[in-house]
């Protein structure tokens, strides 16, 4: 399989590609063994520590047309069209 994004712990290499059998023996998040309300339970206290990601919405406006970039404007330039002040941020 290959993934979009990795967040490697420190001292490991960022990767790209994997085996759902490594998935299935090595993620935190889906390994076997984890039950659904154990990894809803353990989803959502990591969750609350995090803040929105810097691209999630450029990646979102990707990833809904299957990594198609939107269309040029008249200028034959595409753009990514991003709110302001659309998503809450995590204060700490």
């Amino acid at each position: 399989m290959y993934v979009c994004h990795d967040y490697p712990p420190d001292g490991r290499e960022v990767t790209w590609e994997t085996t759902v059998a490594e998935q299935r023996a090595r993620n935190i998040h889906v390994r076997d063994g984890i039950g659904e309300g154990e990894f809803v339970a353990m989803r959502n206290a990591r969750d609350a520590t995090l803040e929105v990601p810097t691209l999630i919405l450029p990646s979102i406006q990707v990833n809904v047309c299957a990594g198609r970039l939107p269309p040029a404007d008249d200028n034959g330039i595409a753009y990514l069209r991003i709110p302001l002040n659309a998503l809450p941020v995590h204060t700490s």
